[in-house]
């Protein structure tokens, strides 16, 4: 594996055991002998990407104010993280009648029911 990425065996070792920062170049090479591309991408943390356009916009209509109208703040905030956790599962952009369909969903989780 050195020989073919162009390393010394050292390097390789100090690397497969936690020790040293490879550079970029060092990685690159590794991939080729690896008969593989290295592809750095850059992009926006999900996790800081906050709720999709689509969610904040419905979150804005009537029927979301009066489902959500006697939850506490903090239950607000947990309800629309939810929300925006399942828009993710869809693997593309949510419309508003599938906005409408995920919090019918939580209305009906949540709904109470006599016991029985």
């Amino acid at each position: 594996m050195a020989a073919d990425a162009g390393l010394s065996v050292p390097y390789i070792a100090n690397l497969e055991n936690g020790r040293g920062n490879p550079t970029l170049a060092a990685i690159a090479a590794l991939a080729r002998a690896l008969g593989l591309t290295l592809r750095i991408e850059f992009a926006e943390d999900a996790a800081d990407a906050g709720p999709p356009d689509s969610l904040i916009e419905f979150t804005r209509g009537r029927r979301f104010h009066e489902e959500v109208r006697h939850l506490p703040p903090e239950a607000r905030e947990r309800l629309l993280t939810a929300m925006a956790a399942l828009g993710e599962v869809a693997g593309r952009p949510l419309t508003e009648l599938d906005w409408h369909r995920v919090l019918d969903t939580v209305v009906l989780l949540n709904r109470r029911t006599p016991a029985g």
